[in-house]
């Protein structure tokens, strides 16, 4: 074994700048976990908002399916349309 100072200065740099990056990612990530919660927790307290009314497409899109469904379920019964 050899008793080079440098050796084992070099390693301890290393080992300390290798924690380092470690403890700089680990507290990143801690970051991005607490902005996440606080925004799922303003999400959960914030005020609903009244529901926007249905545009007159949106009605006329519905009702064509609601039509769609009556013949599918009429044709599924055996009913002659």
């Amino acid at each position: 074994m050899t008793q080079d100072p440098t050796l084992y200065l070099t390693l301890a740099l290393s080992g300390l700048a290798g924690l380092g990056m470690v403890v700089a990612a680990g507290l990143s990530g801690w970051r991005g976990w607490l902005a996440l919660k606080h925004q799922e927790l303003d999400a959960h307290h914030a005020p609903q908002a009244a529901p926007a009314m249905p545009t007159a497409a949106s009605r006329i899109e519905i009702a064509d399916l609601k039509e769609r469904i009556r013949k599918l379920e009429a044709i599924a019964a055996g009913v002659d349309l």
